[in-house]
């Protein structure tokens, strides 16, 4: 079943051109409308103006009638190349395509290569269609695939069913949701079992079940059942609203050889100019050349000469390349990140929450010689059973089946950094917590055991532990095994935790090394010794997913939220976002960026390798007008066309 509630978000993704179009060049195609009219119309004129060029070559036609019909074949074509190379110059903008075919083909009029002419404008006009359109239908499947809102959504408002639209939905409200409509914010289900579609979050294709207290995201569809859900962020808080935020921005955050190219484009162009002057020139005057010939060579060599292969693609592919990456339920925040992702050589990650599930699990119970297995399992479920903290609630869920006394507590202190402190309505005192804590109160010998573990002690004497251990995720593995497939032979983890727990992870994982105990401080101070150990090239990315990793994903070269959603440090702080809580996506993410480094690469040896040869051939007279023309929009097409690969989702 598909989401019902979707409209077009090419407005959001696709205005800036310079981002993956055709801004080098200065072209005023905008062809985003739904209708697509405006592309029929250019491609409709430039066929127009072709059939007027056939029909003065082919026809019978005094000479003075046949350069009137190829004359208004040339203005057809090309007016809009004319009027915007001639309000570059006037802006100061001198040095772009528009200039430079503009300068070619008036200059073949002088020389009275009339139909040359003609056939220059017309075939780079329909280049230049075919390129924008491809270019457009990226940035299509970019916005289609982020399409993250619904338009408008059913609130619930003095016992009636309501359609408003999101921005006006309050924190607390309840909404509904039907089946085949998106979830529009953020909330926790409070009736209702459904399938969600998650897949514009996290990539994946199956759907996944939610039922009463499950939190769910906005821009993920329900698939068969009515929802209730309690509205917990309001629009500009939810997840959607950020992801499109992130999109936005990640298109303006260019890559270094996005830089180089913009860079490159602005000197080479002025070079080629001058270049073209003096091969038009030099013979003639110096070594009795005909001017006809070497004017004709430098148009030639103007047209082959345009930058505009690399200039569209490289952005392009980069562009493509965040696309390609959202449909595996991998936000990169810009081209830079991609390019970083295939520089990586060492990564470091978290362990909670990471490497692990975060869920803590008892592992073990160990009454004293003074207490009952039963009698201290009851006693720590009422110490725990007031806390939020993560080892009590695993405490209160394994004793979940036992038939604890109906003891009366008067109350329930928490001791800060230690534990807990109870007093029963039978004047019994009890204390749950560490090693500290039972220090604290006076007891100093009790068992050490290697996990993390909660001592217990009543009215002050020991009565026995209970450990705990973090189960590590079941995909981690598999994860880390494809990064050492990937090359990537320095992995460690970098945790806030005992060094036993850190330990055993990291010998079930086989990691290269571990640092534990760490403060945030502590964590950047180890990372910044991990960097300082890579090759002059080579990077380090920082896994994590809380808060406390927000510092430590910043300092990083390349900072890697995990799970991200559910925490906004993180997503604000990391380079990129792993949408779905699945630590396989990291190798599918460095993978993803090698691969669209790669063919980068590819559309520079393409574009300037075969306009270095073509120049060669223009040189040696093996070359005319129309195979520059033709040599210059097949290059970029096919540019273009392998920009487009990165669209594809890559496997491992």
């Amino acid at each position: 079943m598909e989401c019902k509630n979707k409209h077009d978000k090419a407005s959001h993704q696709t205005n800036n051109c310079s981002s993956a179009g055709c801004g080098c060049c200065g072209h005023d195609h905008n062809y985003d409308g739904e209708s697509g009219s405006e592309w029929r119309r250019d491609l409709l004129r430039c066929g127009i103006a072709f059939g007027l060029l056939l029909v003065a070559v082919l026809g019978q036609f005094s000479p003075l009638y046949r350069n009137i019909l190829v004359i208004a074949a040339y203005l057809l074509a090309g007016y809009n190349v004319l009027w915007l190379a001639l309000r570059n110059v006037l802006r100061g903008k001198v040095f772009d395509e528009n200039f430079l075919m503009s300068l070619a083909s008036l200059g073949a009029l002088a020389i009275g290569e009339v139909t040359e002419a003609a056939a220059v404008m017309i075939f780079y006009g329909v280049g230049e269609v075919l390129q924008s359109a491809a270019v457009v239908r990226s940035k299509r499947n970019i916005a289609n695939l982020m399409d993250l809102d619904s338009e408008d959504e059913h609130v619930l408002r003095n016992g009636e069913l309501l359609t408003v639209a999101p921005e006006t939905v309050q924190v607390g409200e309840v909404i509904q949701v039907r089946p085949g409509e998106k979830i529009p914010l953020d909330g926790v289900v409070l009736s209702g079992e459904a399938y969600l579609d998650t897949q514009s979050l996290t990539g994946e294709s199956e759907p996944r079940r939610v039922e009463p207290q499950t939190e769910v995201y906005s821009g993920t569809c329900c698939l068969d059942a009515v929802l209730q859900i309690t509205v917990t962020k309001n629009f500009s808080n939810s997840t959607a609203a950020k992801i499109h935020a992130m999109v936005q921005a990640a298109a303006q955050r260019k890559a270094g050889m996005e830089k180089f190219i913009t860079r490159f484009a602005a000197k080479y162009t002025p070079i080629v100019v001058g270049l073209a002057v003096l091969t038009a020139v030099i013979p003639p005057i110096f070594f009795n050349g005909n001017w006809n010939e070497w004017i004709y060579k430098a148009l030639s060599l103007l047209i082959i000469s345009c930058p505009c292969a690399l200039v569209l693609s490289i952005p392009l592919s980069y562009f493509g390349g965040i696309g390609g990456a959202a449909r595996q339920g991998i936000l990169v925040k810009g081209g830079n990140a991609l390019e970083q992702l295939s520089r990586l050589e060492t990564v470091a990650f978290d362990k909670t929450g990471t490497l692990t599930t975060g869920k803590f699990t008892v592992s073990g119970y160990y009454p004293a010689e003074n207490s009952s297995l039963g009698e201290m399992q009851s006693y720590l479920v009422l110490a725990e059973s007031g806390s939020n903290h993560p080892i009590a609630l695993a405490i209160v869920e394994a004793g979940r089946q036992l038939k604890i006394a109906d003891y009366q507590v008067k109350y329930r202190r928490e001791l800060s950094g230690l534990g807990v402190e109870v007093e029963l309505g039978d004047g019994t005192f009890l204390h749950a917590g560490n090693a500290e804590l039972m220090r604290h109160i006076g007891i100093n010998e009790f068992p050490q055991y290697p996990q993390t573990t909660v001592y217990l002690a009543k009215n002050r004497i020991f009565a026995g532990a209970a450990t705990v251990c973090d189960t590590i995720r079941p995909e981690a593995d598999n994860a880390i095994a494809a990064l050492r497939k990937l090359g990537l032979h320095r992995l460690l983890m970098l945790t806030g935790d005992k060094p036993s727990a850190a330990q055993q992870v990291a010998n079930t994982l086989r990691l290269d090394e571990f640092h534990a105990g760490l403060l945030p401080q502590d964590k950047i101070i180890e990372l910044e010794k991990a960097m300082s150990a890579n090759s002059a090239n080579g990077l380090t990315a920082f896994v994590g997913d809380g808060i406390n990793d927000a510092p430590v994903l910043t300092r990083a070269d390349l900072g890697i939220a995990l799970g991200g959603i559910g925490s906004d440090a993180a997503i604000a702080a990391a380079d990129v976002v792993i949408m779905a809580n699945d630590l396989q996506k990291l190798p599918q993410a460095i993978c993803h960026g090698r691969q669209t480094q790669k063919i980068v690469t590819q559309n520079i040896v393409l574009s300037i390798g075969l306009k270095v040869l073509i120049m060669l051939f223009a040189m040696l007279n093996l070359a005319t007008i129309w195979m520059a023309i033709f040599a210059d929009v097949g290059i970029a097409l096919l540019a273009v066309m392998n920009a487009l690969r990165t669209l594809r989702r890559i496997s491992l």
